[in-house]
């Protein structure tokens, strides 16, 4: 997987995430919550964590209007067109997806602990959780 950074969209996954929500919306980020939260599912690879992350910041965009760290014009535009209130339902399931991302059973974490940034990765993941609190 292609890292540039700690960001949701510094990397490949998150990237590819963006053009899928300008295209799919608001379906493409309860689907990516939903795969996070699969009660069946032992372990969440770091491609799933990235799509989750990547989700909760685009949810995190419309609910507080902040787009400053989406990297992707479609997915700007997309943001600027959604219904903050009618995605105000995926708040609490966003932020549950998000400690689990954060969770033993989640790849990232030790990925980031093996790349020596993971103080950044996590700062970035508290701020997240702390917009959808």
């Amino acid at each position: 997987m292609n890292l540039w950074g700690p960001g949701a969209f510094e990397n490949e996954v998150g990237a590819a995430f963006a053009q899928e929500v300008a295209q799919d919306g608001a379906f493409a980020l309860a689907e990516a919550f939903d795969v996070a939260l699969d009660p069946d599912a032992d372990f969440l690879a770091a491609e799933e964590g990235w799509r989750t992350l990547a989700a909760a910041e685009v949810l995190a965009a419309v609910l507080t209007g902040d787009t400053s760290r989406l990297t992707d014009a479609g997915l700007r535009a997309w943001v600027a067109g959604a219904d903050a209130a009618e995605l105000e339902g995926l708040r609490n399931v966003a932020h549950a997806a998000v400690s689990r991302v954060i969770a033993a059973d989640s790849e990232l974490p030790d990925l980031w602990a093996d790349a020596g940034d993971e103080a950044a990765w996590r700062a970035g993941v508290q701020r997240l959780q702390e917009a959808l609190a």
